[in-house]
């Protein structure tokens, strides 16, 4: 019986990423579902735009190897803005069956962005949510 077709996998570049990216590879190898890869961009200036949208390919672009590597279907978005109006919508516009992200973010602003991003998350959606915290 295939669960989730379609998984929304949040990732910051933190160290939790690891863990829900193992857990994610899993779940979506079980169900042969599909992962979209999704990080958002949050900058105050085009240049720092610029620079942390090329950082996020950089990441992004191994994340979704690893999954290709495991016959995984991956895509991959990166989005600018405020990370819980960009994700919001992003679950709005598409319809999956779940969301993954690691918790903790202790990297760039993870802590103020990915913090209340899950506690956000937790309240306005009805979209399951997996939350899996880093290892410490």
């Amino acid at each position: 019986m295939q669960v989730y077709k379609k998984i929304l996998l949040l990732v910051d570049g933190s160290s939790a990423d690891k863990r829900i990216l193992e857990h994610v590879a899993l779940l979506a190898k079980q169900n042969k579902a599909q992962v979209t890869i999704l990080h958002v961009v949050h900058s105050h200036t085009i240049d720092q735009e610029r620079v942390l949208h090329k950082k996020a390919e950089a990441l992004l672009g191994t994340y979704g190897q690893k999954l290709a590597e495991e016959n995984i279907d991956v895509k991959i978005k990166i989005l600018s803005g405020e990370p819980e109006e960009e994700i919001l919508e992003e679950i709005k516009k598409n319809n999956y069956d779940l969301v993954a992200m690691g918790t903790h973010g202790h990297k760039l602003l993870g802590d103020l962005l990915y913090g209340s991003v899950s506690e956000t998350l937790k309240h306005k959606i009805s979209t399951p949510l997996l939350l899996i915290k880093a290892e410490q």
